[in-house]
């Protein structure tokens, strides 16, 4: 019986992948029959047969391959990973033709991934919504109220016991002699801020007993993670991804519907607790305001509301996170620039009291290195878009529904706008008051460096994620030396790992080494 079984499995997977090669060779044939000689596509190296350019990428880190695929190539041109086509921009002329010229034509991110039956929320997320009403009222929403300046203000005492917490956390190990796994403590700050803001829940607290349901979104999230870097083999698989052969699928609805379940239940909470307006109002009290509003310009639901925290948990657990523990890595391996860092916080804060997120607008130099930490190493390495229409890019036909990525990380260290662009150098962002030019910015004005995006579709939160970074490694900096860990070695591995966000491939272990106590107790 088992045999049978297993001889039926075998004929299923072949018989699929049968019809994969026929459907590739069809389109392959009227693609050749239907060639316009007056239509220009972009450029393509040399593919095989069914997987494209896979063994032109391999495992290593995505967007370096596709970096080298530009130099070789150009900076537009056309991949076949298995099943998928789409188009790949590797510089900021071309950027800026798709982010600007022809943002409305681009606007629009294609759905990639699982499939419908696997997706508790489809049709109901933020991130991946198409450019209209709902999009639109979410985005106004999202500027003016979810993460507004003001909002922001009144959780700043949120965002500074997190760092008192973060630096009595380092204290500690430093007081017993321990290493510790930075990459660990800084996601557990991050995961305290965004949950906390959110939905006023504390993740991972080693003050008091942890919030059950906030230590399981931070599991929860990790799996979310984790499964949307695997559900891209369903886009290079065509056919066969929608079998769930590895069950990711079941894994995605598994984990979602326990998600669904905690938020639901913090949903009910905050419903039954008095409106009171002398009360700090979180993320989920503002679109639960909305969500009972019957006058409101778009009326959410329950799952409008679940997708939206599904999403910003997702874009914001690991992404501050790891620029913080990329900048400390970078000033580890530079002393002479940690030294100056230090410097100008001594001048500016003193040895008093740590430095605060309103010192910020007067360290310059903290403010560049964050800056050129973005620059090299961009925790959303690429950003994807989808054609509308049909349009001309670079001098190229690019037809409608054709999805689009844009290399980030290998635009903010093209040699023709970044001088020696693989050395860390803060000063790059330095400019001379009598120089008359505008300081770069990274909220997407300046297409050869959009760590955050661009345009209409740029991150929301960028505000808050630039408080977060610098505000805290200005206070590790400030606080500690940093011994690392292990083999004897002082300069830190900065090899980068595959994934959807640019994570370290080596996790960073320090000893920290107090340079001035902010808990004089301790």
């Amino acid at each position: 019986m088992a045999a049978t079984s297993a001889i039926s499995i075998v004929f299923y997977m072949f018989s699929w992948l049968s019809l994969v090669v026929l459907i590739s060779l069809l389109k392959y044939l009227i693609g050749k029959t239907r060639t316009n000689p007056r239509i220009q596509t972009p450029p393509s190296p040399p593919s095989l047969p069914i997987i494209g350019h896979l063994h032109l990428i391999g495992s290593s880190v995505i967007p370096k391959s596709f970096q080298a695929l530009a130099k070789l190539y150009g900076p537009l041109i056309q991949l076949r990973l298995g099943a998928s086509t789409f188009i790949l921009v590797s510089n900021a002329q071309v950027a800026k033709q798709v982010l600007k010229t022809n943002e409305i034509n681009f606007i629009n991110r294609p759905h990639i991934g699982s499939s419908s039956e696997y997706n508790l929320y489809e049709g109901c997320d933020f991130v991946f919504a198409p450019y209209g009403p709902y999009w639109r009222f979410m985005k106004k929403l999202c500027m003016n109220e979810l993460l507004s300046s003001s909002q922001l203000g009144r959780f700043m005492h949120v965002r500074e016991q997190e760092i008192k917490k973060l630096l009595k956390s380092l204290m500690v190990c430093s007081s017993e002699g321990r290493e510790c796994d930075l990459g660990f403590e800084l996601t557990t700050l991050t995961n305290n801020i965004l949950c906390r803001t959110a939905m006023s829940t504390t993740c991972l607290d080693k003050d008091k007993n942890s919030d059950d349901d906030a230590v399981e979104i931070h599991g929860l999230v990790k799996e979310f993670l984790e499964l949307g870097a695997k559900f891209s083999i369903g886009d290079v698989l065509g056919p066969l991804g929608k079998l769930d052969l590895f069950g990711y699928g079941k894994r995605l609805l598994k984990t979602l519907t326990r998600f669904d379940q905690i938020v639901e239940r913090i949903m009910e909470e905050h419903e039954k607790k008095n409106d009171n307006e002398g009360e700090t109002w979180d993320m989920m009290d503002v679109l639960l305001q909305v969500y009972r509003d019957p006058n409101a310009q778009v009326r959410l639901t329950r799952n409008h509301i679940k997708a939206f925290f599904r999403d910003i948990f997702i874009a914001g657990t690991d992404t501050s996170a790891l620029t913080i523990e990329w900048g400390l890595a970078e000033l580890i391996n530079h002393p002479q620039v940690m030294e100056r860092a230090r410097q100008e916080i001594k001048t500016v804060v003193g040895n008093n009291r740590i430095v605060e997120e309103s010192d910020i607008v007067n360290l310059p130099y903290l403010q560049a290195i964050v800056k050129e930490t973005l620059r090299i190493h961009p925790t959303g390495p690429m950003t994807v878009r989808e054609s509308s229409e049909d349009c001309t890019i670079w001098g190229y036909e690019i037809p409608a529904k054709t999805q689009l990525f844009v290399n980030i990380w290998a635009i903010g260290r093209d040699p023709n706008y970044w001088e020696n662009p693989l050395e860390f150098k803060p000063e790059r962002f330095l400019v001379e008051e009598e120089s008359g030019k505008r300081q770069l910015d990274v909220r997407g004005q300046h297409l050869h460096m959009i760590p955050f995006g661009s345009g209409r579709r740029g991150c929301p939160g960028t505000s808050l994620a630039l408080q977060v970074v610098q505000a805290n490694l200005g206070a590790m900096v400030q606080c500690f030396e940093w011994k690392v860990s292990g083999g004897g070695s002082e300069i830190v591995d900065m090899e980068e790992k595959p994934g959807l966000t640019l994570s370290r491939a080596c996790p960073l272990i320090c000893v920290p080494l107090p340079r001035l106590s902010p808990f004089p107790s301790m």
